[in-house]
């Protein structure tokens, strides 16, 4: 592999770590406003810039998991358990 190779294999990388970031951003800012997780990654803005295995990728974040956590927290709080009456 020649050093243009490797200096545009890195470049993408960089752009894909851009990327994964500001969907991780949307996904965690969503689920705080009270979204769920499985809407937000339905979202077009989420599904036409990943693809799975980045999705799943951006999932192993732990700053997802903390996400639901505290919005689980909130649902006992408030004994929302978004469950219609």
């Amino acid at each position: 592999m020649s050093i243009t190779d490797k200096l545009r294999d890195f470049m993408e990388d960089l752009a894909t770590d851009a990327v994964e970031e500001r969907v991780l951003e949307y996904v965690i800012r969503e689920v705080h406003n009270g979204r769920k997780l499985t809407e937000a990654l339905s979202d077009p803005y989420v599904k036409n810039r990943l693809s799975e295995d980045k999705l799943a990728h951006v999932l192993e974040n732990p700053e997802i998991a903390m996400a639901l956590e505290e919005q689980i927290a909130s649902s006992f709080e408030k004994r929302d358990f978004g469950f219609k009456n």
